[in-house]
């Protein structure tokens, strides 16, 4: 049963990682999905081409989420294509460990503008352009439940998006829209593993009740679920993917 049938979908940084797997989910449940990248246009196109060669829809658009001009320039490129949004997902986002004494200014900023205003621009756009009875899901981390070294600045702007799911869940209830906000734990994408050792991903692994650390399928299942129509009396929620890590 494709429970996302006809919905046209919206995916921040889709071109690969979690972002690449949601899409694909999303279109195998029937979904049109809008691929969004900022700079990784190759990679946009192999996901849109593997999703098709899958027998979905999906077309790429460029943005860079931190700017609102570009963001309000994809929602109505996507509203041109397709004729609306139903659901958005937030998924684009940067993270830099480092302690926080020798985090720099660029460092602190670039995060706030992916992570913080890029989910306030996307939602901006969000309130008067995403259609009646549609769904929003935002991403945070399971790094907000727990208390790492080198993660202060990133756990900052992550604390910031559950605040604005919360909020923004209240404001836009009257026209059905559901908005929460999901946070995987340490997943087995190209953002987590990069410059870690085995034997550090090993025992954050052991963290959890099973193991392993999560695949992008696991977080991916889990936003389908929450863009159905069967999970709208979900809303205002900050829902943990992590195994019982946290």
């Amino acid at each position: 049963m494709k429970t996302l049938n006809e919905k046209v979908i919206l995916v921040t940084g889709a071109s690969r990682g979690i972002g690449a797997a949601v899409a694909h989910q999303l279109a195998q449940a029937g979904a049109k999905v809008i691929v969004n990248y900022a700079g990784g246009k190759e990679a946009a196109r192999e996901t849109v081409n593997s999703i098709k060669a899958n027998g979905g829809e999906a077309i790429a658009l460029q943005a860079d989420v931190g700017k609102a001009d570009e963001v309000a320039a994809m929602f109505d490129a996507a509203i041109a294509h397709y004729g609306r949004i139903d659901v958005l997902v937030n998924n684009a986002g940067v993270m830099i460990t480092k302690l926080l004494k020798d985090t720099t200014d660029e460092d602190f900023t670039r995060q706030f503008d992916i992570n913080v205003r890029g989910t306030f621009n996307t939602l901006r756009e969000a309130a008067t352009k995403l259609a009646n009875g549609g769904s929003i899901i935002n991403f945070s981390s399971t790094t907000t439940r727990v208390i790492m070294p080198t993660y202060s600045t990133y756990v900052a702007t992550k604390g910031a998006v559950e605040q604005l799911t919360r909020v923004f869940a209240k404001e836009v209830g009257a026209r059905g829209i559901n908005v929460n906000a999901v946070l995987p734990g340490p997943t087995n994408t190209e953002l987590f593993t990069k410059g870690k050792q085995q034997e550090v991903i090993d025992r954050l692994a052991s963290l959890n009740a099973f193991n392993r650390i999560g695949e992008p399928e696991d977080i991916a299942k889990v936003v389908a679920f929450l863009a159905s129509d069967d999970a709208k009396w979900i809303s205002g929620q900050t829902i943990g993917l992590n195994g019982a890590m946290a």
